[in-house]
């Protein structure tokens, strides 16, 4: 019984053949350790084979998933256990399908009885299972042990190094003896933090080696467990004049078994670090195809070899140095924390690399469902994409769940030392959305600012055409670029490069882009986005207007460009020459601060005082509900049509005692002389029922000329109430917006509210608005302190 091919255990089960029975003392120890929840619980028993342990588990009160992967075993399951109510029979191999039928809300207990050592690839298979538990749920294997194991039945049973492979990384691990076999009951998080490890010391001048980077039909990489308790990748040094390439694939042969052919290895990159203070140069060689089964061909160096998921290696323990130097060259960002090496990447062309999980597949096709049922993909090409370009391999770090949210999850692949995300990966309705505001016609060349590889890839595919990935960050362009090679259509071209200033003219196509995107918040629009755009082209970008942002879509008539469309959203913001920290006036010892996101700082002479005097609050008689409390477009109305609009932001809870409005909130405002006003929702209906709920707004404020600025606030609800807002939150009334070049003169510009930025002037028309209000309170304007926040 040490086969592990499906046919040969369909035989097994056929001819009447099982395991082991369940022993009193195992029972004993499942009802002592893993009782059931007050109420039930739920339990995965992984090869339930004919079924005895999964009947028992249902005795105990849970409700039962028992999966195997032959369908002899659960045809003998489903008929020898009849009459047990509770359990439900799935054909299922945990190590190679689609764990689709697996409950999604997860297990209190699960159980794998005798088969944990058939397993290839345990660490994968035992991570994936503990990512399944609960909050204080167990995993209990139970197993024979080889110290007590016929040699000629080694297969079906673990020693004590296995034991201990097995048990590390979570939180508690209790043994017990379950007449003979290993009862072992794991509980918290299966995760021991990644470090990049060094062997002993050489006595070396120097090191030269190859690794190999290998990866199976899903796309996870091959790693082997060594003797000095660490992953290693299959690889070892050169031999007198033997290539790189020849020596990764001598070394994989002669590790773990697997033959490739030289056509199939490629040197990607070149690193330099040191050893012990030796210098040490070690060749990356992706090897693209290979055959044969892993084997442990050096039982004295390594326990054993199994693939891992890209995203398990950063809570995968210990890794040589080489190695998750090796790994970061190929999928850079799944290992944190790594030390510093120089990186010679090869320009040698290699082809992409295939291979995911059928759970991919299925996610994906599932999250380009959401994303069209929610009305954001209505073209065929984009809805194609969103089905096809493989989203995960361009997020190794997360997890497929992750990686495929069809909601307003982004993944975030980069932040800086304060710990604010600087680079990602946006939601995909957001993504598609933009892509449909495009409006591309087939073979399009396509400008984009900001990489990241899978919004290019998704436009390239889309449009059958290309696309120029810009951006600034030689982190992202290198992680773009690698991704790009593993799997993407060739069609993009990332390149590092300030994008606010367009893309190299090299790579401009005559006539300019049939369209432009930009991925980051920019304040401005800078006018090489403008220029190098067809005409007729549209530029699709993340707007800030007043500190709101909108993904605008603009079409460019001559120097003009002209908004059509407007879509809610938020993006990280830009690092290049246009990023602009707003000027920031803190009050309160910083428990509040006025931002002026468009125009400079006014002065705030008396307000720290005003503030802790009498609040002035006005109702406004304009209502919502949970069903339509969309605030944007109000703030964009009041951003863009006050005089002298800014924010009031709380960063402390002390603030909210004063203001009304809660920490890491802020509220649309206007200042006046020691005096300022700002909008604010406030609850006047609860209920049950989320529906029934109701807020008002009301404008408070502060200070001699509070009331005065109130009143203005007031009336600004009022028109939009009036003229802008619709009771489906998708339908309240964007402005007719047209941007104009810097410089244009007054008398050139349409009628309308106009926002001066340093590039561009931007004339908004709002329905129902035919005049300006009048000016605003005359106030002092001095140099204030500024300050990012």
């Amino acid at each position: 019984m040490t086969y592990t091919t499906r046919d040969k255990w369909e035989k097994h089960f056929s001819d009447g053949r099982g395991f082991r029975k369940v022993g009193e003392r195992e029972r004993e120890l499942l009802a002592e350790h893993t009782s059931a929840p007050d109420d039930g619980g739920r339990a995965l028993d992984v090869g339930c084979g004919t079924g005895e342990l999964a009947a028992y588990l249902a005795s105990l009160g849970y409700t039962v998933d028992a999966c195997d992967f032959t369908d002899s075993a659960l045809a003998r399951a489903r008929e020898e256990h009849a009459d047990v109510e509770g359990v439900r029979w799935l054909h299922l191999d945990i190590e190679r399908d689609d764990p689709a039928p697996l409950h999604e809300d997860g297990y209190d207990l699960i159980t794998l009885r005798l088969m944990y050592p058939f397993v290839q690839d345990r660490g994968r298979v035992l991570h994936g299972l503990g990512e399944r538990l609960r909050d204080g749920g167990a995993l209990v294997v139970i197993t024979p042990v080889a110290a007590t194991t016929p040699e000629e039945r080694r297969g079906i049973a673990l020693d004590e190094d296995e034991i201990a492979m097995l048990a590390a990384g979570w939180e508690t691990v209790e043994r017990r003896d379950a007449d003979g076999l290993a009862f072992l009951i794991l509980r918290g998080p299966c995760h021991a933090d990644t470090r990049a490890v060094e062997k002993r010391p050489t006595t070396a001048h120097a090191l030269t080696g190859a690794l190999a980077v290998v990866t199976d039909d899903a796309g996870r990489v091959l790693l082997g467990r060594s003797r000095r308790g660490m992953l290693e990748l299959p690889g070892g040094k050169t031999c007198g004049p033997e290539g790189f390439a020849a020596a990764a694939i001598r070394e994989l042969a002669e590790e773990t078994g697997l033959a490739a052919d030289p056509a199939d290895a490629y040197v990607v990159t070149m690193l330099v670090d040191d050893s012990h203070g030796i210098p040490r140069l070690t060749a990356v060689v992706r090897i693209t195809a290979w055959t044969g089964t892993p084997t442990n061909a050096e039982a004295d160096k390594f326990d054993r070899w199994e693939f891992f998921d890209l995203h398990a290696l950063a809570c995968a323990g210990d890794i040589f140095v080489p190695a998750a130097l090796a790994i970061d060259s190929v999928w850079p960002g799944v290992i944190p924390d790594l030390p510093p090496v120089a990186s010679y990447p090869l320009a040698a062309d290699r082809p992409p690399v295939p291979g995911e999980p059928a759970e991919a597949v299925r996610l994906r096709q599932a999250m380009a469902q959401t994303v069209i049922d929610g009305g954001w993909a209505p073209s065929e090409p984009v809805r194609d994409a969103l089905r096809t370009v493989p989203r995960h391999r361009f997020a190794p770090e997360v997890n497929l769940a992750d990686a495929y949210d069809g909601g307003d999850r982004a993944v975030i692949t980069r932040r800086d030392e304060t710990g604010r995300a600087i680079s990602s990966v946006s939601a995909a309705w957001l993504q598609a959305d933009m892509l449909e505001s495009l409006r591309l016609r087939p073979g399009a060349i396509v400008f984009e600012a900001g990489s990241g590889g899978y919004n290019a890839e998704l436009i390239a595919h889309a449009a059958d055409g290309r696309v120029v990935s810009v951006d600034i960050d030689p982190w992202v362009v290198r992680r773009t670029r690698a991704f790009l090679t593993e799997a993407g259509s060739g069609r993009v071209t990332a390149v590092e490069a300030d994008a606010a200033l367009g893309a190299p003219d090299h790579l401009v196509p005559r006539g300019g882009f049939d369209g432009s995107v930009i991925t980051y918040n920019c304040w401005d629009i800078n006018p090489p986005w403008r220029d190098q755009l067809a005409e007729s082209g549209r530029l699709v970008m993340p707007l800030e207007m007043g500190g709101y942002t909108r993904a605008i879509e603009f079409e460019r008539r001559g120097e003009v460009l002209h908004a059509r469309r407007f879509t809610y959203c938020g993006f990280v913001r830009d690092q290049g020459q246009q990023g602009r920290p707003a000027p920031v006036v803190p009050l309160l010892d910083g428990a509040l601060a006025l931002r002026f996101d468009d125009g400079p700082a006014a002065g705030a002479q008396g307000l720290e005082e005003t503030l802790r005097g009498r609040r002035h609050e006005v109702a406004t008689g304009v209502t919502m509900r949970a069903a339509n409390s969309y605030f944007g477009s109000l703030q964009l109305f009041a951003a863009t049509t006050v005089p002298g609009f800014c924010r009031l932001a709380a960063h402390q809870e002390s603030a909210e005692a004063v203001t009304g409005i809660a920490k890491d909130r802020d509220a649309p405002a206007i200042l006046g002389e020691a005096s300022l006003a700002y909008l604010i929702h406030v609850q006047t209906k609860d209920s049950d029922r989320r529906e029934d709920k109701e807020w008002e707004w009301f404008a408070y404020a502060f200070g001699e000329q509070g009331p005065e600025l109130a009143e203005r606030l007031v009336a600004t609800v009022h028109a939009w109430d009036r003229h802008i807002r619709a009771e489906a939150n998708d339908e309240h009334a964007d402005p007719v917006l047209s941007v104009h070049p810097a410089g244009t003169p007054d008398d050139a510009l349409p009628a309308g509210d106009v926002l001066d930025k340093v590039n561009c002037r931007m004339v908004f028309r709002w329905p129902g608005r035919d005049v300006v209000p009048p000016g605003p309170v005359a106030r002092p304007v001095t140099d204030a302190v500024t300050q990012g926040v």
